[in-house]
């Protein structure tokens, strides 16, 4: 067992949060959580099973009732105040979550924002998730519509973004009137653990959120799936990953939400704005150093434009400075495992074995941790498997397009419809393209398109449901509809 060697502060609690008490597993287990960047041991936290996972959706099912009936107002009273905290304390929360995943401090921190939005926005949604009076068919009856809490909620997040991932679940669930039990990535719990500390400072009555942390993801998994007093599932991650949780969730016939992969093209055409284009393709894919499912995994450039389009993306991809998040100057992190090195590794060397050309290759990665040299592929062709796979790091395969219509086919030629990106400056391409294009979301000219007021989520094997908007907020509720008989005249 190694020395911890970073101070991490008060917030980086290491045990699981039950019932609003600090938990650790009944055997005392623990595991090692690393920083990616450096392969140290920074905590070890409570490894938790199904007894636990158990003991946490008893918890939820308690307090639910009383959760439930409290008015929306002073339920977004509450959820105001962890807003609040969140951002006074994002210094703290965005070093726990750079020493843990691996994201530059300046991203951590973005992070760290977007997430404290989440829960403003549906703190001020929770007041307003109308119901409707449904016109009367006579005059003896009326009838009515209103949206209940769909009841415990169970979570499942992902490690690449440890903290906004969880508010953008919890915040409409606790909006909604649900209580939660969550299961975070077990590389990332510190996030979620710092998230509970405040959420029980901001007046979180014990039992609405439980945080269960652990190693044994299938046999937690098993009981957030199963478990008939669990009425909804949120999950993001992998595709394959998900389609078993789905299948688990069938058993009792849970409301689920599915957050999944994603293969998004981003379409570079003939009358772009190449440095545009270029400064769009660099944060669509190298932010979090490529891991992110809504990230540019293939780049469609017009062939005219795509020696020079090419020149300049590997000229600002040279300029990137891989190392420690936490260390001034780095403009890309670590991968959060070897594992996730060597199959990145895997994808180029199938590209260059298949006749793609390494642009650019200069520079080195730190010696230490799980990095990667950021690359550009150009040559790259839809018979390669960094086409058809989710990269998961800095790499940016470039094909090249002749006509609309072949940019069109290439972009939709996935299972995946999470995102999509276009560059072009006529208007009728805009609204072609984009009612052409097979995803949930289509960012225009922009990448920066994902606030939370808009329906985050995708189409075909990338998931279903929505989260953000005031349709994230009816992901965490059932409408009851009342006929009102024998009322006269």
């Amino acid at each position: 067992m190694k020395d911890l060697t970073v101070d991490l502060g008060d917030l980086a609690r290491h045990d699981a949060y039950i019932d609003g008490t600090w938990t650790a597993a009944a055997n005392g287990a623990r595991f090692e959580v690393t920083n990616p960047a450096t392969g140290e041991v920074i905590a070890q936290v409570a490894d938790l099973g199904a007894a636990e996972t158990q003991t946490a959706v008893a918890a939820a099912v308690a307090a639910f009732h009383d959760w439930a009936k409290l008015p929306a107002r002073k339920r977004a009273l509450i959820l105001r105040r962890w807003h609040d905290l969140i951002l006074e304390n994002t210094e703290a929360l965005a070093l726990i979550l750079t020493t843990e995943q691996g994201k530059p401090l300046y991203e951590a921190k973005s992070e760290i924002r977007s997430g404290a939005a989440y829960v403003e926005w549906f703190a001020e949604e929770a007041k307003r998730h109308y119901g409707e009076v449904i016109p009367k068919d006579s005059d003896g009856r009326r009838y009515l519509t209103w949206h209940e809490p769909v009841g415990v909620v169970s979570a499942v997040t992902p490690w690449n973004f440890p903290s906004s991932m969880i508010t953008r679940k919890l915040a409409p669930a606790l909006a909604a009137g649900c209580t939660v039990v969550l299961k975070p990535s077990e590389l990332t719990p510190l996030s979620a653990l710092a998230l509970a500390d405040l959420a029980e400072h901001a007046g979180v009555p014990a039992g609405v959120i439980n945080v269960v942390t652990g190693l044994d993801a299938a046999a937690i998994g098993q009981v957030l799936t199963t478990h008939p007093d669990i009425r909804k599932f949120s999950f993001t991650g992998s595709t394959r990953v998900g389609k078993m949780l789905t299948a688990q969730c069938a058993s009792t016939v849970k409301r689920v939400s599915m957050e999944l992969g994603g293969n998004a093209p981003f379409l570079v055409f003939e009358d772009a704005d190449l440095d545009a284009a270029v400064a769009g393709a660099m944060g669509s894919k190298f932010s979090n150093a490529g891991q992110m499912c809504i990230c540019t995994n293939r780049i469609l450039v017009h062939e005219n434009i795509a020696d020079a389009f090419v020149e300049k993306l590997a000229a600002a991809t040279a300029r990137l400075r891989p190392g420690n998040g936490a260390v001034r100057g780095t403009s890309l992190g670590p991968l959060i495992s070897d594992t996730a090195c060597a199959n990145v590794a895997g994808l180029v060397e199938d590209a260059v074995a298949r006749g793609a050309k390494v642009v650019g290759d200069e520079g080195d990665a730190p010696d230490t941790g799980s990095f990667v040299k950021p690359i550009v592929l150009d040559g790259v062709t839809q018979d390669m498997r960094v086409f058809a796979e989710e990269i998961f790091g800095p790499v940016a395969p470039v094909l090249r397009f002749s006509t609309e219509e072949d940019a069109i086919a290439m972009a939709n030629d996935t299972r995946y419809g999470l995102a999509a990106y276009l560059f072009t400056r006529d208007i009728g391409r805009v609204i072609r393209v984009s009612e052409a294009l097979e995803f949930g979301m289509v960012g225009v000219n922009d990448i920066a398109i994902f606030p939370e007021t808009i329906p985050f989520g995708g189409i075909k094997e990338s998931g279903f449901g929505r989260e953000g908007s005031s349709h994230g907020l009816s992901e965490y509720t059932e409408v009851k509809y009342v006929a009102l008989g024998g009322l006269g005249g």
